[in-house]
């Protein structure tokens, strides 16, 4: 192979191979644009919010239930990290994805002031609404009607 081709293949694996912009709690990682294509929810929570554990079970079924058509993030609003946040989201039973960089930078928003908060994107990746308080499922299929 000639140095020529050995730069090309390099530059196109190297544009190919772009860095994660989504870090997940589980160590995997995405870009914001994997999330294009459907509705996401990025659901503020904290383990001493009461409400927020009512609303997490309502998340769950919603993330397995339609999940090539949603997608819920959670955002630990406290900031925890690490084996802590794994244990903790083990301990409140959280199944969907919870993010370790708050979403909020990229799409402008403010950071929620009442948890629960649960931001819903659209699938063209804008700002739809935002729902404050714990949601149903009903809520949260609400929330996704265009």
């Amino acid at each position: 192979m000639t140095v020529r081709a050995l730069l090309c293949a390099w530059l196109i694996l190297g544009t190919s191979c772009a860095r994660n912009d989504v870090g997940y709690a589980d160590g995997t990682g995405a870009r914001y644009d994997d999330w294009k294509g459907r509705w996401v929810l990025v659901n503020y929570w904290a383990e001493w919010c009461a409400p927020c554990r009512q609303e997490i079970p309502e998340l769950n079924a919603l993330y397995r239930d339609r999940a090539g058509e949603v997608l819920v993030v959670g955002v630990n609003f406290d900031g925890v990290k690490g084996v802590a946040l794994t244990d903790l989201m083990a301990r409140m039973a959280i199944e969907f994805p919870v993010v370790l960089t708050d979403p909020r930078e990229r799409w402008q928003y403010d950071r929620p002031s009442v948890l629960p908060t649960t931001v819903v994107i659209d699938p063209s990746g804008n700002v739809v609404g935002v729902r404050v308080g714990p949601q149903t499922r009903e809520s949260l299929e609400e929330a996704l009607t265009p």
